[in-house]
């Protein structure tokens, strides 16, 4: 056959993905698949073979004019979309839209959306007239492929057709995902075209270690810090997978080489089965070198700081960590914590009443495992199926094991208990009969739920009750909210309304609770951190319910508030312990 020129073989490309084929294509930072937007085939064949059910499908268009066709764009957000560092941009579809495929993010009022940032991609966008699903090129819960060689072989159930080049590419690198919410940009991911630019840190980390943090399990990323920088590395992923694990070593040792750096502290998350701090605890050892555990959500909050330039000596926030979960210092899963917190220490003043996670690992994808766990911690589930028989959630718990879950929970067996605020999100989506069963991504049940919502909800919208209990360490229960919801599904109300109505009921939660400990301590500053806090809801409605009470807020910026941020918040806390040492001997 004869060489086909470059614009030749896009020209053939654009007509495949027109044709409803699939097509990797060989991008900057690794392989992307890329599809037509409007074609559900195309999607649905797409979505089987990458074993990605419902997750959301990011997307290309040639322009911001062709992007307004289906979703609204501000100002801040063309901005956005227009920038050098081109992220994908989560908008909100527009009602009057014309339509793309509803397969590309169901459950969901929004889209990601990124404008062409290679030549390449130029090209290819030109020579079609609508756009086009641009994922990362890997089966699910691996790394994007990089080299055309194992593309093939990994892609090659996925792909119909490759778009090849011999440019090699040397860091695998995800794209951005970024968000504006109440006025403010916030990373839902932070990777191609943000790192590796270091972030500046208050003047007092400006110290003569050098120190690297190696990040949490999910979404990992690590930092180093020296010479008042913080340099957080791109998105890696999930390091139990062996493939994100290795490229994770490679990175580290990449990012030593670039920015000529040999650590003299190590700080890890004190997790015992973290794979980063498995590495870390290794690390320090074969190396004499100090090794710093730091609590999880002690440096979610840490991370929030940093990112506000928060200076070190500046005293400590009220921190409000929610999350999935985090290893805790009593034996129990956190997520759910109030902490009075400053750089160097902190001190756990309040959580959500822990409840046992029936099945552990399990509770975590199924979440009517959670729902049951709430519902019965002060109930049993006789009375309350016989109370209630008439439900659909009765009937689905008759369909599943609960005498098994009974005895798990009684005898605290393969039951931890846990102040999460993420699994009480999933119990609540459940009890709604949102992906009840399973959820096939992180954070589905909470996305779909906050979707429910719309603006007619929020105006009749009253909190449900809730009780604080007040002890060493302050528990408050949901329990009250939980026999209202019951009264709710039990009167058919309707669903946006319920959901807008928890929503509510956590952002009053976190203002009552800020208050408490503004009463006992004196401290005005709140710093919001942890992956719920994607949550635009919760996040717009606490951080109007805390300014009325004229709280200074903190919130993340430049940092994802998720564990992509956790790194920072690791390096941060032993930087500050540092100084600490170095003032210490000056005085």
């Amino acid at each position: 056959g004869k060489a086909l020129n470059n614009d030749d073989i896009l020209t053939s490309a654009a007509e495949l993905i027109q044709k409803g084929h699939i097509l990797a294509i060989k991008g900057i930072g690794g392989f992307q698949l890329a599809c037509d937007a409007g074609n559900d085939q195309a999607i649905e064949k797409l979505r089987l073979r990458k074993q990605r059910p419902a997750k959301a499908l990011a997307l290309m268009a040639s322009n911001v004019e062709q992007i307004s066709n289906y979703c609204l764009i501000s100002e801040d957000e063309r901005a956005l979309l227009e920038s050098s560092a081109a992220p994908i941009v989560v908008l909100q579809q527009s009602s009057t839209s014309s339509k793309l495929s509803a397969l590309l993010a169901p459950g969901q009022h929004s889209l990601g959306f990124m404008l062409p940032y290679s030549p390449l991609h130029h090209i290819l966008m030109q020579k079609l007239d609508c756009p086009i699903v641009l994922t990362s090129g890997n089966a699910s819960d691996e790394p994007q492929c990089i080299d055309n060689q194992q593309a093939i072989e990994k892609l090659g159930h996925i792909a119909d057709y490759f778009v090849l080049h011999n440019r090699h590419i040397v860091n695998r690198i995800d794209d951005s995902v970024v968000r504006k919410m109440n006025g403010q940009t916030f990373f839902y991911r932070r990777a191609r075209g943000y790192a590796p630019t270091p972030l500046l840190l208050a003047d007092e980390f400006n110290l003569p270690q050098s120190i690297l943090a190696l990040g949490g399990e999910l979404k990992n990323t690590f930092c180093l810090l020296q010479n008042q920088q913080a340099t957080l590395s791109q998105h890696m992923g999930n390091l139990e997978n062996l493939q994100t694990y290795n490229d994770y070593l490679k990175n580290i040792k990449l990012y030593q080489q670039l920015f000529d750096f040999e650590p003299d502290v190590i700080v890890i998350d004190k997790h015992p089965e973290y794979l980063s701090s498995k590495l870390g605890r290794q690390w320090s050892a074969d190396k004499q070198i100090p090794l710093i555990e730091v609590q999880h959500h002690h440096a979610h909050i840490t991370s929030c700081l940093a990112d506000n330039l928060w200076p070190v000596d500046n005293g400590p926030v009220i921190g409000v960590a929610l999350d999935g979960l985090g290893f805790g210092e009593d034996g129990t899963v956190w997520g759910g914590e109030f902490l009075v917190a400053d750089y160097r220490e902190f001190t756990r003043l309040a959580c959500l009443k822990p409840v046992p996670l029936p099945g552990a690992v399990k509770a975590m994808i199924e979440p009517w495992r959670n729902t049951y766990a709430q519902l019965t911690q002060d109930r049993n589930w006789s009375d309350i199926s016989s109370e209630h028989s008439e439900l659909p959630l009765t009937h689905f718990f008759q369909q599943q094991p609960i005498q098994l879950l009974d005895q798990m929970i009684s005898k605290n067996v393969n039951s931890p208990l846990s102040s999460s605020c993420g699994r009480l999100f999933d119990a609540f989506a459940a009890a709604l009969g949102i992906c009840q069963q399973r959820i096939s991504y992180e954070g589905q049940a909470a996305i779909e739920l906050e979707t429910l919502i719309t603006e007619a909800n929020f105006d009749l919208a009253t909190p449900y009750p809730f009780e604080i209990q007040p002890a060493v360490l302050t528990h408050i229960n949901t329990a009250p909210m939980w026999r209202a919801l019951l009264n709710d599904l039990q009167q058919n109300k309707n669903r946006g309304l319920i959901s807008a109505k928890f929503h509510m009921t956590l952002a009053h939660i976190i203002c009552r609770m800020a208050l408490n400990i503004q009463k006992s301590t004196g401290i005005d500053t709140v710093a919001l951190s942890g992956g719920v806090f994607q949550n635009a809801t919760l996040l717009k409605m606490s951080s109007e319910l805390l300014s009325q009470h004229s709280f200074r807020l903190l919130t993340h910026r430049h940092v994802p508030s998720n564990d992509g941020g956790l790194a920072l918040g690791q390096a941060v806390i032993a930087g500050a312990q540092y100084h600490q040492h170095v003032k210490d001997i000056s005085l």
